[in-house]
């Protein structure tokens, strides 16, 4: 028990600062449209368990252990490592690695856009980004990626607290399929991916629409509640801008259309006004 305690407050140690920096400045684990990066994070997530349980193990030899004898032997604490953990961890690299890659490639041939990152005011990043699209919306093969790498962490963290005088918990050498496959999907995944234009915001200011994204050109084109308006490209910014019908709508629904793709809708409503604050109680004269 006391072994698992002190594992646990090693891992606080080592994750909670992490976490702090990494929900104020999120940059280290962004792609390079601002968004969370899938294959980043859990990279990062696999790192962060594998070197707590290379140095709860140090702890533990070096104490309870009995010194360096521990360590030796053909069935050592750290024997699993190269046949099991260490391709564990391999996958999420590969898939972080080659994801960028051709994300990178992509963008710059044109068959993939991306949208330009918008800035957010604390610098925190929705956890929902990991497992949805430039659009906002899940995306299956982002969610089984998530989920799977989770469920194995938690695996390996809940048999390494059961037996931490074992080291490195004998696990299926198969079981970096549990990683490994998600992150070969992921990453076909990417590869596949056709280059729909992306909306990321839409400003109106009078009679006129902004609309801000990713993934336009020259030829395309603005949609209102499935009817098209003139729209006019912004080469500087890559915005598009409309006119609105008058008399305009409040509430509407925009589509980019762009080479033939269409984004995913995207819906506008205007803000309620904020609620006025409520008068003060006025004060009885006194006496």
């Amino acid at each position: 028990m006391a072994s698992a305690l002190f594992a646990l407050a090693l891992l606080a140690a080592l994750a909670g600062p992490i976490a702090l920096r990494l929900r104020r400045h999120p940059g280290f684990v962004t792609g390079r449209d601002g968004r969370l990066s899938t294959s980043t994070t859990l990279a990062l997530a696999w790192t962060v368990i594998l070197v707590w349980l290379l140095l709860t193990i140090l702890a533990y030899g070096l104490t309870a252990g009995g010194g360096a004898g521990w360590f030796s032997g053909e069935h050592g604490p750290l024997s699993s490592l190269t046949t099991v953990y260490l391709p564990l961890l391999g996958g999420p690299y590969v898939a972080m690695i080659a994801a960028k890659t051709v994300v990178g490639i992509r963008v710059e041939n044109g068959s993939m856009a991306k949208p330009a990152p918008k800035p957010t005011g604390s610098g925190q990043r929705p956890l929902r980004e990991l497992i949805a699209n430039d659009s906002g919306r899940t995306d299956l093969v982002d969610l089984q990626y998530v989920a799977l790498s989770a469920v194995t962490m938690l695996y390996v963290v809940l048999f390494f607290l059961s037996d931490v005088g074992g080291g490195l918990p004998r696990l299926p050498a198969e079981i970096w399929a549990l990683t490994g496959a998600p992150a070969g999907a992921y990453l076909v995944n990417k590869m596949a991916t056709r280059a729909n234009p992306v909306i990321t915001g839409v400003t109106v200011t009078g009679a006129a629409l902004l609309v801000e994204g990713g993934g336009f050109g020259p030829e395309a084109r603005v949609e209102l509640d499935s009817t098209a308006v003139a729209t006019e490209y912004d080469p500087a910014t890559g915005t598009l801008t409309a006119r609105l019908p008058a008399p305009a709508p409040a509430a509407f629904t925009v589509v980019v259309t762009s080479r033939g793709l269409r984004s995913d809708p995207y819906r506008h409503a205007p803000k309620a006004p904020a609620p006025e604050p409520a008068p003060a109680p006025a004060q009885q004269p006194a006496g």
